[in-house]
């Protein structure tokens, strides 16, 4: 195998760091990558939607898989333009067609996705600008808080959690009218509210057959408390207490065996990983949304607790040999904590010098660079510390002992992470 991973961020220097101890640095390629996927790779300065490149860099160096690592290749055509495409249609494009990408793309999509294949999910409907009063309504008959997402992708950023129905109202209108998330809310999807603790499953499939990764739960929110604005992720846990065998039957006979059939059913060209995003209601999971891709900041918790090669499934999917199991994975807890730049995820400042303690060879690299010998910032998210432990507290205290070892101007980080999960 050699593979071409696309993507900058931390998720895809964990899956690069599993790639090298299987198939060697000299067959894995990160496009454009960082400053840490460079220690497990040969970074590519090429855009992942500038496809004609990535052809071209493709054909000139023997690649023949592609791992989309985030969600804006897939969205953008990636597989559909490689297949397409008679130079290039028979390199193997681990991920969904642009159509099944709509799982990600389109809240709209996966909820009716969701609803043909009754799949346990928040209430909802879906507006448009011409439909705007039949969503004042449709709010009218919910309880607070009120949940709002953009339909399309809006980095993270396009859901909304309001507590007044007339702010919720306001908001709507905004997103519709004034495309506050920009194109991504034209359409808005209105749901109910589910009140329950969260977590993610991940699996890796060929469309039929599936094999689930472990379990994680990730922290979105800036602050401690899981307080202030929402974040790519700043930090992650697995395995998760929680969960336990009776939410792992419900998980898979009412969720992940459904979602996988649904694929066939539908007729929706998926191969890749799903990612389930669940939230735990009165001891039932239901699904908040599907991801089309591994999480980040779960796959650098979830990629070091994988026994399996990660190589030989992805050989496995693409030959059709794919056996649905559940993966083998160490008993260790896994966690990661993040860096981050002051200000994220609102206004920050790159550029600011990264010093390690030379002994240090586990951070995760997500916004860094390389000018010269030097390392620098170079984005919001800049390094994942992940430990793995015999217990939650052995892990944590170790990524914290990592986080030590690291620093550059106004870093930041939360000190909470996983303190929630001690009382299960």
């Amino acid at each position: 195998m050699r593979i071409l991973i696309l993507g900058s961020g931390a998720r895809e220097h964990a899956i690069a760091w599993k790639l090298e101890s299987e198939i060697g640095k000299e067959n894995i390629f990160i496009a454009p990558g960082n400053a840490g996927t460079c220690l497990c790779g040969e970074n590519v300065n090429i855009a992942v939607t500038d496809f004609d490149n990535l052809k071209r860099f493709c054909l000139q160096n023997d690649i023949d898989t592609i791992l989309p690592g985030s969600e804006e290749s897939i969205a953008s055509g990636v597989r559909d333009s490689f297949e397409n495409d008679d130079a290039t249609k028979n390199i193997f494009i681990f991920s969904p067609d642009k159509h099944a990408g709509q799982l990600e793309s389109s809240k709209a999509f996966a909820k009716k996705f969701m609803q043909k294949q009754g799949i346990p999910t928040a209430a909802y409907k879906t507006f448009k600008l011409d439909s705007l009063n039949e969503g004042y309504r449709f709010l009218e008959t919910l309880s607070p808080p009120y949940v709002l997402k953009a339909d399309g992708l809006a980095a993270g950023k396009g859901v909304l959690i309001l507590s007044s129905l007339e702010e919720a109202k306001h908001e709507l209108q905004d997103m519709l009218q004034n495309e506050k998330f920009g194109s991504a809310s034209q359409s808005v999807v209105v749901e109910e509210f589910l009140d329950g603790i969260e977590f993610s499953v991940f699996a890796l499939t060929d469309g039929e057959n599936y094999v689930l990764l472990p379990e994680a739960k990730d922290y979105k929110r800036i602050g401690e408390g899981d307080k202030g604005l929402n974040t790519g992720g700043m930090g992650a846990v697995s395995p998760v207490p929680f969960y336990t065998a009776d939410i792992h039957k419900k998980t898979l006979d009412q969720i992940v065996i459904p979602t996988i059939q649904g694929f066939k059913k539908h007729h929706i060209n998926y191969r890749g990983f799903v990612f389930f995003g669940l939230i735990l209601v009165n001891g039932d999971p239901k699904v908040i949304e599907y991801n089309v891709r591994l999480g980040d900041p779960e796959t650098e918790v979830i990629i070091p607790r994988l026994k399996e090669s990660l190589s030989s499934m992805i050989e496995d999917a693409k030959a059709g040999l794919l056996q649905t199991r559940i993966a083998d994975s160490i008993s260790h807890y896994a966690t990661t904590v993040f860096a981050v730049s002051g200000g994220y995820p609102e206004k920050y400042e790159n550029g600011k010098m990264i010093q390690i303690d030379s002994k240090v060879k586990t951070l995760f690299h997500a916004g860094t660079k390389r000018v010269d010998y030097g390392l620098y910032t170079n984005g919001g998210r800049v390094l994942a510390a992940t430990c793995l432990g015999n217990s939650l507290d052995d892990a944590l205290n170790s990524s914290y002992t990592l986080l030590d070892s690291v620093n550059f101007e106004n870093m930041t980080f939360r000190r909470d992470i996983g303190q929630d999960l001690k009382t299960y």
